[in-house]
């Protein structure tokens, strides 16, 4: 029996994702007295009824191992210009000192001071997911910071920041009842 086509190798597969660019973010959870914080990309909202949204950590992480213990998260979207706490918290720091950062309460955990946005969570479900784990947190409360929003972006291995001035209105999917069919037939 054939086990089928080889699957693609790794480097491939990160360099195709590499082309979904994301915006970065840091999350950080309490893990009783311990407050962990991470950089991540892999974020997504998931539900809206009830309100879910996702990060997914490495299980090799410091947050990962913890992940019993935490009762709940923030999402913290990261803006243009912070780089630096981006790296930071990916652990690829190397300057002398941390840049400067500060972790606020919120009424269900803490999260980071002057970001983008902030979704705080409540854990709700933790799924196996290959080399990582998936995190669903029910969406206990949000932030939105200062204008301008212009968030951190990250592709193809780099920063990048984004154009305000250019775009076109996508459509509002939100009041969407039954979406249709989209079905396409091989001819």
């Amino acid at each position: 029996m054939s086990a089928g086509p080889a699957p693609p190798e790794v480097r491939r597969f990160r360099e195709a994702f590499g082309l979904f660019a994301t915006g970065v973010a840091i999350v950080v959870g309490r893990a009783g007295e311990e407050l962990l914080a991470m950089t991540v990309n892999a974020v997504s909202s998931v539900s809206l009824d009830p309100m879910l949204a996702m990060f997914c950590p490495g299980k090799k992480t410091q947050l990962a191992r913890r992940l019993t213990s935490l009762a709940g998260f923030s999402i913290n979207v990261l803006r243009h210009e912070q780089q630096a706490l981006s790296t930071y918290f990916a652990g690829g720091w190397q300057g002398a000192a941390a840049p400067p950062f500060r972790f606020v309460p919120t009424r269900h955990g803490m999260r980071l001071e002057g970001c983008l946005a902030s979704i705080d969570c409540r854990l709700e479900q933790v799924v196996d997911a290959g080399d990582h784990w998936m995190v669903i947190g029910r969406v206990l409360e949000l932030h939105t910071g200062i204008k301008p929003h212009r968030p951190l972006l990250f592709f193809r291995g780099r920063y990048h920041d984004i154009d305000l001035a250019e775009g076109e209105p996508a459509p509002d999917l939100g009041d969407v009842r039954d979406e249709p069919p989209h079905v396409f037939y091989d001819s």
